[in-house]
């Protein structure tokens, strides 16, 4: 008895035989898998990237070109990340030379004078003399939207009525070379140095003859000097970018396929105006539906004619004109007149549309309104929710796609400017390549944060700052604006005001901006609001 039991135990563990267990992607069977296909290949970020650039690259921009979704939305995307160009607020860490906030706050606000005027003039940042930095922003972004990756080089250009040599060139993404040499280092067109960090890169440019000539550029030079700007957003190991349109790449081709098959059946229904259903040849019942005129051009006769023939006489005594433009059409028995109308496009067509259309619109970033402008529907708490949903990832976008573009620049810039002697510091240039990092920290704004109603905007900031709970830098950062910069603006607005003598308004809660609050002086206003107090 007890070894009959101990053979049972046996063959109820035994492996196939009902043994508990537990899986991801499990079904019901034994052994088998609730995926029936082939599992995907499993391999790094940068092999899928190197296997899927070219095609990605081309049907991004090909869509960008001739998809109005696409380019309104990336347009959209790129006026809320840098609006009119996106503005550098220095704030250099000086405590290694002994200077105290208001030495650095002077040296910064003149820094950044002094880049305004060297950003606005193309012919001072631009290598190719054509674009002011905010333009070349924008192309970057859109350069990012469709290749994944922003790449350009920085240069020494002397010119003539300038200041700055430091010159910026924006270059097409696919002049990155996609070869790769192990025996090099080379992977994907980028000569990597044994942390795996970026130490050159491999271009394929066009020569004189438009023959493919290969150059090879150095990613710094041997002072830290950045010359080649590599920017893209993506996973651990990638080596370049990949546009963030890829995954509704395949979508956008549904979408095109339907609106197309829709609009060539309404088309052909339009065209298609009446049909006859009729048992008799088509010739024939298309001769029926001539006038006399058209069959007496007709010399071939049918019997369908002579029967019709039978029937003048009826028709001649029927008074029943219509004009020369107007027939009228006799059915045989057996034969109906169908006017046909367009069915399409159908009830079903706008909603499943909409539903390709948000895919899209989630993958690229944005709102389903931003996309296709249709607000119907829309209300004051949805548009709010979406955009405060949307906001963190533009305000990523923009500090990892513009802003490191921007800043190299803006390095490379303030290095030559401390060079030359135009911004000064302790130690002069030798002690800017030691303190690199601690001189060229900077933030950059760009328009403020989308809302749907400024005054409860301004009452939300106005109740948290009354709570204590928000800075005025905060607020101004949310309205894109430096808070240093308001206060200077205030201050010298305040100036001028008394200079001129007029009066400045009133602003926080009732307070007088110029803090006019004393009755006793000639010029304050009258503490009823300005109306004389005898009435007069």
């Amino acid at each position: 008895m007890l070894d009959r039991l101990r053979k049972s135990i046996a063959r109820a563990i035994a492996p196939g035989r009902g043994q508990p267990g537990a899986a991801y992607m499990r079904s019901q069977q034994i052994g088998a898998s609730i995926f029936s296909a082939p599992a995907p290949a499993l391999r790094d970020a940068a092999d899928d990237v190197k296997m899927a650039w070219v095609q990605a690259a081309s049907r991004a921009i090909d869509v960008m070109h001739n998809n109005g979704w696409i380019s309104g939305v990336v347009d959209a995307l790129m006026s809320v990340m840098i609006g009119d160009g996106l503005k550098p607020n220095f704030k250099p860490d000086m405590t290694w030379a002994g200077w105290d906030q208001k030495q650095t706050s002077e040296w910064a606000r003149r820094a950044e004078k002094r880049f305004e005027g060297y950003a606005s003039d193309p012919w001072q940042v631009d290598a190719g003399g054509r674009y002011a930095l905010p333009q070349l922003q924008a192309a970057a972004v859109r350069q990012w939207f469709a290749t994944g990756e922003i790449v350009g080089e920085i240069r020494m250009i002397p010119r003539p009525g300038v200041t700055s040599n430091t010159k910026l060139r924006l270059l097409p993404s696919h002049w990155l070379s996609q070869r790769s040499d192990i025996t090099r280092k080379l992977d994907q067109g980028v000569f990597l140095d044994p942390n795996g960090a970026p130490a050159g890169y491999l271009f394929e440019i066009k020569g004189q003859w438009n023959e493919k000539v290969e150059v090879e550029r150095a990613a710094r030079d041997a002072f830290g000097r950045p010359i080649i700007v590599h920017v893209f957003d993506g996973s651990a190991g990638q080596i370049r970018g990949i546009t963030p349109i890829a995954p509704v790449l395949r979508v956008l081709r549904d979408y095109d396929q339907l609106s197309n098959a829709t609009l060539v059946a309404a088309m052909i229904q339009a065209i298609f105006a009446a049909t006859v259903e009729s048992e008799y040849p088509t010739s024939e019942v298309l001769d029926a539906l001539k006038d006399q005129d058209e069959q007496d051009g007709n010399d071939a006769g049918s019997r369908f004619e002579s029967f019709m023939d039978q029937k003048v006489g009826w028709h001649q005594n029927v008074n029943i004109d219509l004009g020369r433009n107007g027939k009228i059409a006799h059915m045989m028995m057996g034969e109906t007149l169908k006017f046909n109308r367009s069915e399409h496009p159908n009830e079903n067509y706008e909603a499943f549309a909409n539903m390709l259309l948000r895919e899209i619109a989630r993958c690229a970033g944005a709102l389903f309104e931003d996309l296709t402008g249709d607000y119907r529907g829309a209300t004051y708490s949805s548009i709010r929710m979406g955009i405060a949903k949307q906001w963190p990832l533009l305000l990523y976008r923009r500090k990892h796609i513009p802003t490191p573009f921007s800043q190299r620049l803006a390095e490379a810039w303030l290095e030559e400017e401390i060079d030359r002697g135009d911004m000064e510091i302790p130690g002069g240039i030798d002690a800017f390549v030691a303190n690199r990092a601690s001189i060229c920290r900077m933030d950059w704004r760009g328009p403020a944060k989308p809302v749907a109603d400024e005054v409860k905007a301004a009452a939300a900031h106005q109740t948290y700052r009354n709570m204590g709970v928000i800075t005025d830098e905060m607020i101004c950062a949310d309205l894109g604006v430096d808070h240093e910069d308001v206060y200077l603006g205030r201050a010298a607005e305040k100036a001028m005001r008394e200079e001129l003598g007029i009066h400045g308004g009133i602003t926080n809660g009732g307070i007088d901006i110029d803090e006019m609050a004393d009755p006793s002086a000639p010029d304050a206003p009258p503490e009823n609001g300005g109306a004389p107090a005898n009435g007069q």
